[in-house]
């Protein structure tokens, strides 16, 4: 099953699609369940209870579902964190070693969006660039845990996600400005759905990217240098991860930071993709003209 949100911005609705053996999708309203896909619903054993529900032919089929907006599969987070430099090839094409400990950025949570909203390229910007990263959705309170392992069981799900990052903003200079340039309007695109954690094996899981139609990224979550429950442990120890908070966990190598592609310019569509996951498809447009 794929949890997602529809309808226009603000007013998105809780969904569940799901996928018949001929490959035709069912969209069931989750309206008697919950208002919304929120940290309330996943601590409170949600997605179990969507499970039983269906098992039990309770959800009314929601019709015309494909024909609406797709939200942010969750509700906007009370955290998103970003995790840097995951891929040793994607460091290497940034500059920098592989890290000996998982490199952590916060991103303001009224970034997110759609994953085929239309994006808008800054005023100023002149290297805007995309990000394929696997999310990961936090489902129970995460603090101080013992071990990776305790770890995954925090985990509620995956999906999606895009981190757009400005170059220019975020590198130059001696220390750099991370914030500068991974916190702008909309930079990060969430979705289509969030696939249930024991639904998905998050190790070996295809990422690519396409900017209109040309191949950029191409690669595989089993070469992250900290895997999710790595990551969701070494988190725990400096910040308390709560049910709906949402870590993006680094990008693999082809992204134009690299220098062999161009930056994303107005009028540019670029899709993404992750195994099992789903596709994102946004097309650009310069904030302000």
């Amino acid at each position: 099953m794929k949890i997602v949100r529809l309808g226009e911005k603000g007013a998105e609705q809780p969904a569940v699609v799901v996928t018949a053996d001929d490959g035709s999708q069912k969209y069931f309203s989750l309206a008697s369940l919950t208002a919304d896909v929120d940290g309330a619903f996943l601590a409170g054993g949600g997605l179990a209870k969507v499970r039983e529900a269906l098992a039990d032919g309770g959800l009314p089929e929601l019709e015309g579902a494909e024909q609406m907006r797709l939200g942010s599969p969750v509700a906007r987070p009370g955290a998103l964190v970003g995790i840097g430099l995951n891929y040793a090839a994607h460091a290497a094409e940034s500059g920098a070693a592989p890290p000996e400990v998982p490199v952590v950025f916060l991103k303001p949570t009224n970034t997110v969006a759609g994953p085929h909203d239309d994006a808008a390229i800054p005023p100023s910007s002149a290297k805007y660039d995309w990000e394929v990263e696997l999310g990961i959705v936090i489902g129970k309170t995460a603090s101080y845990l013992e071990s990776p392992e305790a770890a995954a069981g925090h985990i509620a799900g995956y999906l999606t996600a895009n981190d757009l990052s400005e170059r220019e903003y975020q590198i130059p200079g001696a220390a750099g400005q991370w914030t500068k340039g991974k916190t702008l309007p909309g930079s990060t695109p969430l979705g289509p759905w969030l696939v249930p954690a024991d639904a998905i094996d998050p190790g070996s899981l295809r990422l690519r990217s396409w900017v209109n139609g040309e191949p950029r990224q191409d690669s595989s979550t089993a070469d992250l240098i900290f895997d999710p429950a790595a990551v969701v442990h070494h988190l725990s120890q400096y910040m308390l991860l709560e049910p709906g908070d949402v870590i993006i966990t680094g990008t693999p190598e082809g992204v134009a930071l690299s220098g062999r592609f161009p930056y994303l310019q107005p009028g540019d569509a670029l899709e993404l993709e992750i195994e099992g996951l789903g596709r994102q498809r946004q097309r650009f447009f310069r904030a302000g003209a």
